[in-house]
């Protein structure tokens, strides 16, 4: 059943509190964009990381380019995407979803596209990476990266934008190897959900029909999350075969096949593509994460964030902040556990209780706060601070270092 209460509660969680806003919004708007805010910027690179360091540098078979958005059009030409990239729409016509541009100026001026999708750069550049790294199969090549649809009717917050970023990777394997490639990428991206902070059993695999599957596709997997507005796709792994290489081998006279050295003949390697949509593993995290609960006898809205992701890792605040020994001695603090990451808030306003509240909203895993014991009114406990935590509201004493230990811990 959809729940569109808690997903009004997100939209407003995510624009009081800096994480993403309505695009364009002093204008009334422009449906299908948002802005990331601070906290949705911190939260993205996270996400992005996190996947680049799984999904690129741990892997020894892995490359990467960052390929321009604007493309010659005879890319998606060959790609299908010119001739069949449309969604119906009023009296059953078919309309193109790829946003149209022009490159140059006057009567030169050369139409072109917004590309929907980053695979074409991939693609384009799969001779340049040959020649220029020289890798044997299996390899991959991995982006992250802006697309643009022009979507009819975009809905649901940010599942479905116009202006979206996905990270993709094609993996080129012999076709022989194929199933064992598919169940190495269908694993890694069970493992990549866990990482970020999706709990198992709440990403589905739905293995796509072949009548529903592109007309490339040999095998596709749907990765589906519970959204508030249902069970949808979250992320994608597709068998494509060697349709992507050998269209634009045939349309651009390139030859783009390369020598098996075992038996001295040339193929058109076959490809593999995980691919996760950026802004719905936002909305994804944010709705696993969103909780209401009492703590004190006080309502509270936390983000049960995992601390990797969450956008800041801690804050530190003085007891008081009219009291200059503990001001100077809490900045000295988050100098030392700013050594850890940059991303340690400080917060001095209003009560504590208060301070604990805004930071559980925005799902910061840990409040360390200096008090009077600090500054050693108790000798035993001199240099200490209390860490609290965030989803059970229980505190410790710890040393500084005990302190900077596990935020560093948590965050690893």
């Amino acid at each position: 059943m959809a729940d569109l209460t808690l997903m009004e509660k997100i939209v407003s969680l995510a624009k009081r509190r800096g994480f993403v806003y309505p695009g364009s919004e002093i204008y009334g708007g422009l449906a299908g964009t948002y802005d990331y805010g601070l906290l949705g910027v911190l939260l993205q690179e996270n996400i992005k990381q996190i996947w680049w360091r799984m999904f690129i540098d741990e892997r020894e078979d892995m490359y990467s380019v960052d390929a321009a958005i604007l493309m010659n059009p005879k890319v998606w030409e060959a790609s299908g995407h010119v001739a069949g990239f449309a969604d119906p729409i009023e009296g059953g016509k078919m309309f193109n979803v790829m946003f149209t541009t022009s490159v140059g100026a006057g009567e030169e001026a050369t139409p072109t596209y917004l590309r929907p999708e980053t695979a074409g750069g991939i693609f384009a550049n799969f001779k340049n990476v040959l020649d220029s790294m020289h890798p044997a199969l299996p390899f991959g090549i991995g982006q992250i990266g802006k697309a643009f649809r022009n979507e009819i009717a975009p809905r649901d917050f940010l599942f479905r934008m116009r202006e979206f970023k996905q990270m993709e990777v094609e993996y080129f394997v012999k076709e022989s190897e194929w199933k064992k490639a598919f169940e190495e990428w269908r694993a890694l991206m069970h493992r990549y959900a866990e990482a970020i902070g999706l709990a198992k059993g709440t990403v589905h695999e739905l293995e796509v029909p072949p009548q529903e599957r592109a007309h490339y596709s040999k095998r596709t997997i749907d990765f589906e999350f519970d959204y508030p507005f249902g069970r949808k796709e979250l992320w994608g792994l597709a068998y494509r075969g060697d349709f992507d290489l050998a269209a634009h081998t045939q349309a651009s006279g390139v030859d783009l096949s390369v020598l098996d050295e075992e038996t001295n003949e040339r193929f058109i390697p076959h490809v593999i593509e995980p691919s996760l949509g950026v802004d719905r593993t936002i909305l994804a995290i944010l709705v696993s994460a969103y909780r209401e609960d009492t703590m004190g006898d006080e309502a509270r809205v936390y983000l049960a964030l995992d601390p990797k992701v969450a956008p800041i890792k801690a804050m530190v605040s003085p007891l008081l902040k009219n009291k200059p020994e503990l001001v100077a001695k809490a900045k000295e603090v988050r100098i030392e556990l700013q050594k850890v990451h940059p991303w340690i808030a400080w917060d001095d306003n209003g009560n504590i209780g208060k301070r604990y509240r805004r930071q559980d909203e925005i799902g910061t895993p840990f409040c360390i706060t200096i008090d009077f014991d600090t500054l050693g009114e108790k000798p035993e406990l001199k240099d200490t601070v209390t860490l609290r935590h965030r989803d059970t509201g229980t505190q410790e004493r710890l040393t500084v270092l005990e302190a900077a230990k596990r935020i560093r811990e948590a965050i690893r």
